[in-house]
């Protein structure tokens, strides 16, 4: 289960302390490996940006590791963010209790039918 008392670590440092420090690799040479630019990679290191798709696959295939690892270690980070900074907003509701479309309420029956 993820915590949620405490912002899980961020890419960038995982990225600098189970792949950059213990294989002695520099952000040049990984950078130059995964076609992103020296000053972006620095950036993830340090905290200061996330980590995109497109950079989720870059390392991914430079490091042999899945694009999935970074996506969601960023998508945890970015939710801890989120819930902190959504913690004192209540929503306003619109409708009252929502119900599901006439059409949608058959077509919902039918393919739990099939199952």
């Amino acid at each position: 289960m993820i915590p949620t008392n405490r912002r899980l670590t961020h890419p960038g440092t995982i990225l600098k302390e189970m792949y950059l420090k213990p294989q002695d690799v520099s952000l040049r040479a990984l950078s130059e490996a995964a076609g992103i630019s020296r000053k972006h990679l620095s950036r993830i290191v340090n905290g200061h940006v996330g980590i995109s798709p497109e950079v989720a696959m870059k390392l991914a295939a430079a490091l042999d590791t899945t694009p999935e690892l970074w996506i969601n270690a960023q998508r945890n980070v970015d939710m801890y963010d989120a819930r902190q900074r959504l913690s004192e907003w209540k929503p306003t509701r619109v409708f009252g209790e929502l119900q599901p479309l006439e059409g949608e309420a058959r077509t919902a029956g039918r393919k739990s039918e099939r199952r």
